[in-house]
């Protein structure tokens, strides 16, 4: 999913999303340490959906004043 197309989505469905990737990303670690993983090209992209998401997330979060301000 494009990040296009995460920004149209809900806050919880933001959330969803972040879950299920999350849960997705351990799993496919513990079937590549016991070899079990096929594809393993699916590890980084997977990371890297969970990384747009949660971007997202936090332009969201700022944008709503929910961070107090500067990262630093």
């Amino acid at each position: 999913m494009k990040a296009r197309e995460m920004r149209d989505m809900p806050d919880h469905e933001i959330k969803e999303q972040i879950a299920d990737l999350r849960k997705e990303l351990l799993e496919l670690r513990l079937s590549n340490a016991t070899g079990q993983l096929e594809n393993t090209a699916r590890l980084p992209h997977t990371r890297q959906q969970l990384a747009r998401t949660l971007t997202i997330a936090r332009e969201r979060a700022r944008a709503a004043g929910l961070n107090g301000g500067q990262a630093r």
